[in-house]
């Protein structure tokens, strides 16, 4: 890896693209510091050490969040709005067909999903905004945060602009990365926050301690049990089942074609992450609906209060529900997208097909079978993955002072792990596919 990088360096095209990466991620860290007008960040970190369930907005955001800044929703939005577009195509014809129209199809669709961007980082403004005024602190989070008062409706109508515009400009950044630079900008933007945490958790970690040999235990303790974790996100991530193909022989003039044989690469967690942010979301909602209505005297303040209980980040059935959910959207997820490959389809178009297989529905068939029959190995994964923190935490008995669980979740975030490993391994896989174009020599016997 390191060598990799050191040929890249040495070469000006990809030196200059590696250098505006580093521009872009240094400019996202800049505006994750400028706060929002009228915001109290000290209130704002009181509710994210009270709260766990807020540790994923603030993990997209690289730790925007809890200073409430410009980019405080990071790329959520978008990411939210991608993930309804790739849904949204097998429900219409019209929308999967211009997906498949090539470059210029998938223009269209980007065009579309930034569009439906803006109405969703508006919406996730607000809600954010609501909900840190009416999260019950000593000091006022928020101050004149109301849209539907009219001495506060323009304040609060420039805090929602101002991060939405923040979200759109971050999007911005990571399209002209995808452009101009290397690797994929918005998973690059995305891995840039976490990293940027890192830093401070490890200083959390050790100073929180009684002794500096207490935190620096538990400090070994957290790395092990992240190296651990990054061993098995790139075994599973790499892992494949490969089904063979093979292709007829045509005769087109004096020409023969096909005759050869290859292989369709079906990998085990094909999902990536995808399923972690469904469950998330998912379990957000109800505790988000339950804070408003706390307090509310008859059936719905005892249902919101019951709601919190349930949902508690310490509590062993927010973990259980979090584990089914994840396994669930994972196979959802991976349905999903592999009935948008169409793979039967281009098989037999292409002249290929799988040795003792009949060609058609046949093949659907049993691709549809082994996708699923690998996908529970990758879903098992994810889930045990997304509650090892609170496994950890049980068994390690680190819920201290100095990292509360709701600290620690936030610490070993799986989500953030498979983030930061995936951009890695990508960005390195398009790195080395770069340096492959420019250097011939391992082509040289």
């Amino acid at each position: 890896m390191l060598d990799a990088v050191i040929r890249a360096f040495r070469l000006p095209d990809l030196r200059q693209k590696l250098l505006f990466t580093l521009v872009m991620l240094g400019l996202f860290r800049l505006i994750a510091h400028i706060p929002v007008p009228g915001v109290q960040p000290d209130a704002v970190k009181a509710i994210f050490e009270q709260q766990a369930l807020l540790g994923m907005l603030d993990m997209f955001s690289g730790g925007a969040m809890t200073s409430f800044s410009i980019a405080a929703m990071g790329v959520y939005p978008y990411i939210t709005a991608t993930i309804i577009m790739q849904l949204l195509q097998p429900v219409f014809p019209q929308l999967r067909e211009l997906a498949r129209e090539g470059e210029a199809g998938r223009l269209k669709v980007a065009q579309y999903t930034r569009l439906l961007t803006v109405p969703l980082a508006a919406l996730q403004a607000y809600a954010q905004g609501q909900l840190l005024r009416n999260a019950g602190t000593s000091v006022q989070v928020l101050q004149d945060f109301d849209l539907f008062n009219r001495e506060t409706f323009l304040p609060t109508l420039s805090i929602i602009c101002t991060l939405t515009a923040g979200t759109m400009f971050l999007v911005w950044i990571g399209e002209l990365i995808t452009e101009k630079g290397i690797g994929n900008g918005i998973s690059i933007i995305i891995f840039g926050g976490i990293v940027g945490r890192l830093p401070d958790t490890i200083g959390r970690t050790v100073a929180g301690e009684v002794d500096l040999g207490s935190g620096l235990a538990r400090l070994a303790v957290l790395a092990g049990l992240a190296l651990v974790m990054i061993a098995a996100i790139v075994y599973m991530n790499e892992g494949q089942r490969r089904i063979q193909v093979q292709y007829a022989k045509r005769i087109r003039g004096n020409r023969v074609y096909g005759g050869t044989s290859t292989y369709i690469p079906l990998r085990v967690n094909s999902a990536g992450m995808i399923p972690l942010i469904f469950a998330t979301s998912i379990m957000l909602l109800p505790g988000t609906i339950a804070t408003y209505l706390q307090g509310v005297p008859g059936p719905l303040g005892t249902v919101s209060d019951w709601t919190l209980l349930v949902l508690d980040a310490d509590s062993p059935g927010y973990w259980g529900a979090y584990f089914v959910l994840v396994v669930a959207f994972t196979f959802f997820y991976t349905d999903v997208m592999f009935n948008q490959q169409n793979l039967p389809e281009n098989l037999q178009k292409q002249g290929g097909f799988i040795p003792g297989i009949r060609a058609g529905r046949s093949t659907a068939d049993y691709l549809t079978g082994v996708v699923r029959h690998i996908t529970l190995g990758g879903a098992l994964f994810l889930g045990i993955l997304a509650i090892l923190p609170y496994l950890a935490g049980q068994v390690f008995s680190l819920s201290g002072p100095a990292a509360p669980q709701s600290g620690f979740t936030l610490t070993l975030s799986t989500a953030g792990m498979l983030i930061v490993v995936g951009v890695i391994l990508d960005t390195m896989k398009q790195l080395e596919a770069q340096l492959m174009m420019r250097d011939y020599e391992g082509f040289i016997p």
